[in-house]
Order: C-alpha cells, then structure tokens, then sequence
C-alpha cells in the first residue's frame, strides 16, 4: 500500500475528515438507490445487472484510491456512517477478488484496533469464503431454498455458528431465518440456470479455476 500523503496524514490526525464522509455515503446512497430501482421492475433478480455492476465497480475503484491514501476508513477518520458505507461498498466490490480480500485484511486489522465493528469483518469474510467454494463461518450468506426462505450457504461446523455470530454481534440464525420474509422460489429448471451462470461468473472474475 503507498505511504499517505503528508495532506492526507494531518487531516488523519485532525480526526473525522467531513469531505471523505459525505464522499463514502453519496457513493454507498446511489448503490442503494440503483437497487432499489432494478428490484421494483423486477430486473435485480436475473443475473448480475450491468448498471448494478457498473456502480460496484465505480464505487470499488474510488474505494481503492481513499485506501492508497488513507488505509481502512474507519470510524476514526470517516465516523460510523462512513465507515459502513465504506464497508458496503467493499462488501459488494464482488467483481474484484483480490481487493475484497485486501478489504478483510484491512477491516480485520481495524476491528482489533477497536476502529470498526466486528460484524463487518464478518459478513465480508463469509461472502469471500462463499465465492471461493468454502464453507462460511457466521452464516451471512443466503441462498433462497426450494420452500421460499432464505437458506444459508454451508457453515463451517455448523454446531458452533451461533457462538461465532454472538462473538460479532449478530443475533442467533435461527431468530434471523424467522424474521425473513417469504419470496417465489425459482423453478427447477431456472435454479439450474441461474448456478450455471453464477459459476460461470465466478470463473470469469476470478474467484474460481477456469
């Protein structure tokens, strides 16, 4: 990672950086905003939208270059609100392996540092697990099951799950899995296509062997 410019160490030091605030939430605010308008014509839910993926990438390569500068963007430097909208952004950068890695590394080393909650690093660290073909640790990561309801993707010693999500701060799985609400669960015929083109993604953007 590059050295921090003198500029952007004294502001460091200043405390909360307003400007680098406000930046991280407009950027976080149009992802949500691109989603809920692709969810309500109902285009959200076949395959990876290309507007979608274009404002993950945006957001991503801006995320990137306030890193080089400044590290993580913690709650220190950006407040609590900028600090999860940094991590949303980093949470759906899924097109780019390598800086969502980079990510965890990052936001592992803040939560020890008390700079950023641990739900965060978390939920990054299952969705990175799930895309590489591992089993996820916290069961943040859903999948909708052939009933309607959200299914977690397989957990890693799934007797202690709870355990590990009370040590983040995340409620017991199951009260979460009660509170979801029920959706139309795909055909046979479209889940089989949708795994297709999700595995065919994965490979495309590095997550698996080609």
């Amino acid at each position: 990672m590059s050295q921090p410019t003198t500029e952007g160490s004294s502001a460091a030091k200043s405390g909360i950086i307003q400007s680098l605030r406000d930046e991280l939430l407009a950027l976080a605010e149009n992802d949500v905003k691109v989603r809920a308008e692709l969810a309500a014509d109902g285009s959200l839910f076949d395959g990876y939208h290309p507007r979608m993926e274009a404002v993950h990438r945006h957001n991503a390569v801006r995320l990137r270059e306030i890193i080089e500068v400044y590290g993580w963007t913690g709650r220190q430097l950006v407040g609590e609100d900028g600090a999860e909208a940094a991590w949303l952004i980093a949470q759906h950068a899924i097109g780019e392996p390598a800086f969502q890695r980079r990510c965890l590394e990052l936001l592992q080393a803040a939560t020890a540092a008390g700079d950023a909650p641990a739900y965060q690093a978390a939920f990054l660290e299952d969705r990175i697990r799930v895309f590489e073909g591992r089993r996820q640790l916290y069961a943040t990561q859903f999948d909708i099951g052939e009933d309607g309801y959200p299914k977690p993707y397989e957990i890693e010693e799934p007797e202690k799950v709870d355990e590990r999500r009370q040590s983040v701060g995340l409620e017991g799985l199951a009260a979460q899995i009660s509170r979801a609400d029920w959706v139309e669960p795909p055909s046979a015929t479209a889940r089989a296509q949708r795994e297709q083109q999700y595995q065919q993604w994965l490979r495309r953007v590095g997550w698996r062997s080609l």
